[in-house]
């Protein structure tokens, strides 16, 4: 397939050929739900704890007496009925991985990027790159392009200039196209990509033979 190609001031300057796989992947909502939902789980710590009734600092010694008192049986202050005590039923430290099959993984990226340009929502930049980090390029490039909302760039390889200068501006966020997965293509608003992550995604997830 074809996709329209704009230069930095938002005006066609030509297309490109992208590989009908990657951009034109049939919807597939239940996939591409699962696997933004095991990217966030993965993502998770699983460090959160409580103290049980063994892990309380406090005497065991019966607080007031069993009979006489008048009042209900009170055992240790360990307990969770009390103030200071343990606490029921609480987190413990464990793993919220799920595991997701490579294919599946593959798949549910191509999904979320054939959404975006089912959506209108994927912009290709004929070029971009910057001599040294400065903010000013790429706000005038986000302006010139109108573009609202969550923004991600995707260069071709690392670039160093290109990630510092949107560092300062809200919103705007660069990846490199060998680091994209559903999550980031999923939850942004835009994607503005380079004409060589195109070539670049496509090698890598036009076919089974990618490596991510």
């Amino acid at each position: 397939m074809d996709l329209q190609v704009k230069d930095n001031n938002g005006n066609v300057v030509g297309s490109v050929s992208a590989s009908d796989r990657v951009w034109g992947a049939p919807s597939n909502d239940p996939l591409l739900h699962q696997a933004v939902v095991a990217q966030q789980a993965n993502k998770r710590s699983g460090t959160q704890d409580t103290q049980t009734r063994s892990d309380v600092s406090f005497s065991t010694r019966k607080t007031r007496p069993q009979k006489g008192g008048g009042a209900a049986r009170q055992g240790s202050k360990r307990s969770p009925l009390r103030k200071g005590g343990a606490v029921s039923h609480g987190p413990h430290p464990r793993s919220y991985r799920q595991r997701l099959p490579k294919k599946m993984r593959r798949q549910a990226l191509r999904v979320a990027l054939s959404d975006k340009v089912r959506e209108d929502s994927l912009i290709i930049l004929d070029v971009l790159k910057l001599d040294a980090p400065k903010s000013s390029i790429i706000r005038d490039i986000v302006t010139a392009l109108n573009l609202k909302g969550r923004t991600l760039i995707v260069t071709g390889a690392t670039d160093h200039n290109v990630i510092k200068s949107a560092g300062n501006l809200p919103g705007v966020y660069v990846q490199s196209a060998s680091l994209m997965n559903p999550l980031e293509a999923a939850t942004a608003s835009n994607l503005v990509i380079t004409q060589e992550a195109v070539a670049a995604i496509d090698g890598l997830w036009g076919s089974d033979g990618g490596v991510k």
